[in-house]
């Protein structure tokens, strides 16, 4: 997985943490439990905020 799959991120980590509102969400955090995903193996280096907001945005609308 690449940080280009945001709907795919966004997906995995609503199924792992339905309880967190995605919303109350800080970057530096979000940016960590995706690097920390099994199947994520892309840059560390290739990711800013607008994936990380991307990736956000993804996640509400599962999680809503």
């Amino acid at each position: 997985m690449l940080w280009t799959d945001t709907l795919e991120i966004a997906e995995i980590l609503y199924d792992n943490n339905p309880e967190i509102d995605p919303k109350t969400i800080r970057f530096t955090d979000l940016r960590q439990w995706v690097l920390d995903l099994d199947s994520f193996d892309d840059d560390p280096s290739k990711c800013g905020e607008r994936v990380l907001e991307a990736i956000q945005l993804a996640w509400i609308d599962e999680y809503e």
